[in-house]
């Protein structure tokens, strides 16, 4: 069914009958339920949409390309924080599954929700993956999503290190998934995943002094509110530092990092966080962070 939408949706901006403007729009409507104003955008979905289509998204390309990425926070300082590479290739057929260590974790630079974590090779259906991956190399964000920075990332696949699971707080059976909201490089808020699959996960807001705001999220079956809180990593302060130079520059990004054995490891950056359509927040949380993102209209 997606594969049906995205071939009319593509057709239809062939056309110039839905322009990405128009596929922002319709996203935004089906997504958040409300009307969007993206000429006088004031909660932070609206302002996100709004640098999209006017704003400066010169670096956009750059630092949500989970390959290229890597450069840039290397030029920042921060290439000990980066996860070790494995690999990098442009097609599926180029990996080399025999020279692949045992464990590993695989994904789409250009890609959302498209990680694959291999924890033994020797249960890994490598058809299957080869399938999943031909299908989202080729996946255009760009249309389907109404982002259209994704359209200059050349697609490649890549595979990195996995990290040590075991070390996670609160019994996690996932690593623990620091994102940090910066504005021009100022972190005010986090937003903490674990205990993640692909059905659910925990996750709590908390502010830049580890205060917890549960009043903010909205609770779903797969956003679930978590019978105890992920506790103050010891390095909070790296992880605020690294999110801050990280962002400098632009009014609003989100930093994904991880801690494994009280050391902070890189994920990635996102300019459009769910595409710039959140909705298990809530609208009051959503025009707070819209007041922090400083726009050339403003």
């Amino acid at each position: 069914m997606k594969g049906i939408i995205l071939f009319f949706v593509s057709i239809l901006v062939r056309l110039k009958i839905l322009t990405p403007v128009r596929v922002a729009k319709l996203k935004y409507i089906f997504k958040c339920h409300r009307i969007p104003n993206f000429k006088h955008p004031v909660d932070i979905n609206e302002k996100i949409n709004w640098m999209k289509f006017y704003g400066d998204t010169s670096k956009w390309a750059l630092l949500t390309d989970k390959y290229r990425v890597r450069e840039y926070v290397k030029e920042c300082g921060f290439e000990d924080i980066l996860i070790p590479l494995i690999g990098k290739w442009d097609s599926v057929e180029e990996i080399e599954w025999d020279k692949l260590p045992n464990q590993f974790v695989m994904k789409c630079n250009n890609g959302s929700g498209d990680v694959v974590i291999c924890k033994d090779k020797n249960k890994l259906d490598i058809e299957n993956i080869k399938k999943h991956f031909n299908k989202h190399i080729h996946e255009k964000l760009s249309v389907i999503s109404g982002e259209p920075h994704y359209s200059q990332i050349k697609p490649c696949i890549i595979a990195e290190e996995l990290l040590d699971v075991s070390t996670q707080p609160c019994n996690s059976s996932s690593m623990v998934d620091y994102k940090l909201w910066a504005f021009n490089g100022e972190v005010k808020f986090i937003r903490c995943y674990w205990n993640r699959n692909n059905y659910y996960a925990n996750v709590a807001i908390f502010d830049e002094n580890w205060e917890s705001h549960p009043e903010w999220n909205v609770w779903t079956s797969h956003y679930m509110k978590p019978k105890e809180l992920i506790p103050c990593p010891s390095c909070f302060d790296k992880l605020k530092e690294v999110a801050s130079c990280l962002s400098k520059g632009q009014p609003v990004a989100r930093v994904d990092m991880y801690v494994c054995k009280d050391k902070v490891y890189f994920g990635e950056i996102t300019m459009t966080s769910s595409g710039g359509y959140m909705n298990s927040l809530t609208q009051d949380f959503l025009n707070i962070m819209g007041k922090y993102t400083k726009l050339p209209i403003d």
